[in-house]
């Protein structure tokens, strides 16, 4: 598993998509956060908070996170290296833990840099060092569990196909679902009250973290989805 990790992420910074993916997560987050007018500009905000980025990242990251992951098992497929992966001395589960830690470490590298809008945010408050610490850290721990469950979907939907562009807009359309299809269906009450239809996508589990409050039903709750489309994964690779 090791090895496989170790190989995929040298794969991601042997080629361009690595640095690729890291420039334009920080570029769009700096551009929206720093210089553009609107809503989410921290400048036009007057609050020493950091909810702008926080709302912000996950739309950039349902199309990043699958950028990521559309070639590690379609472009396997395509080169007809699955079957020799699979058939290696070592579990199928292991080949796709291997492939999703690197692609997950890809990710949390370009998550990394924004540690410095704390201390921007931080030095800018009135008086120094007004931030609220226990929301912004509540934060990030939904924006690490999130992207867990972005990449398992990204792994998932490369193995649906051996076209990676078709890869990747299965994974966009897999992640904008959970994450915003049940809230957006919620608001038609299909299921009356007897079911909390937004409580089933993530944007419901990642806004309660957001506050600052680490809910053990939250963090089941993205390991669980994480998991499910590990699995799901494992037994793709199965077939071939």
């Amino acid at each position: 598993m090791l090895a496989i990790l170790k190989k995929e992420i040298n794969t991601f910074f042997a080629s361009p998509i690595g640095y690729l993916v890291i420039g334009v997560f920080l570029l769009l987050n700096g551009l929206f956060l720093w210089v553009f007018k609107g809503e989410f500009n921290l400048l036009d905000n007057g609050l020493a908070s950091l909810s702008s980025f926080f709302l912000l990242a996950p739309w950039i990251l349902i199309f990043l996170v699958p950028a990521v992951t559309m070639r590690s098992f379609s472009d396997e497929k395509k080169q007809g290296t699955l079957e020799l992966l699979v058939t290696k001395p070592i579990y199928h589960f292991q080949i796709v833990l291997g492939k999703y830690f690197g692609a997950l470490a890809l990710i949390l590298i370009a998550l990394i840099p924004t540690l410095l809008y704390v201390y921007s945010i931080s030095q800018l408050g009135n008086p120094e060092g007004n931030i609220d610490l226990g929301s912004t850290i509540g934060s990030y721990f939904g924006l690490l569990f999130l992207i867990a469950a972005y990449t398992a979907i990204g792994l998932f939907a490369s193995t649906l196909s051996d076209n990676q562009i078709v890869a990747f807009i299965i994974a966009v359309f897999i992640c904008f679902f959970i994450y915003f299809g049940f809230e957006g269906l919620s608001n038609y009450n299909l299921l009356g009250d007897l079911v909390y239809m937004e409580n089933l996508g993530m944007s419901a589990h990642y806004n309660s973290m957001s506050r600052g409050v680490i809910d053990t039903r939250d963090l089941v709750y993205f390991i669980s989805i994480a998991l499910a489309f590990l699995i799901f994964t494992k037994f793709r690779i199965q077939k071939h």
